[in-house]
């Protein structure tokens, strides 16, 4: 069964590049532009992974990520912060309100499928007790 990954940015080119950079890894690829958006995409999509800007319209990705740890249904879904925001008190900030990792743009391609693949590693040891 292949892996379904909810990427949210509001600039469409990172969205067609992470895409492209993903979906021949075998991913099932969804995409939001903002965090409404996303919020509704999660319900209908399902993801096994999120990928998320913090410089989101109407609901940033710090905010979207605490909504998303409140609610029961999604408060384990592995989430990766992937943002230009690069000082590291915001990328402390990002892990501490439950972001799995942490990555600034502009990033290496094969770096970020490697992080995505050890995300979902660990969360599904998390989740068969390993």
């Amino acid at each position: 069964m292949k892996e379904k990954i909810l990427v949210v940015d509001d600039e469409e080119d990172y969205l067609n590049l992470l895409r492209l950079i993903l979906l021949p890894e075998g991913f099932e690829v969804e995409t939001a532009v903002d965090g409404e958006e996303a919020l509704e995409k999660l319900e209908k999509f399902n993801p096994s992974l999120l990928i998320l800007d913090v410089n989101l319209p109407k609901i940033n990705g710090y905010e979207l990520c605490k909504k998303i740890r409140e609610e029961k249904r999604f408060a384990k879904l592995p989430i990766i912060m992937l943002t230009v925001r690069s000082k590291e008190e915001e990328e402390a900030f990002g892990l501490e309100i439950g972001c799995d990792d942490y990555i600034t743009k502009p990033f290496e391609p094969t770096a970020l499928v490697a992080r995505v693949n050890a995300v979902l590693r660990r969360t599904k040891r998390k989740k068969g007790g390993a």
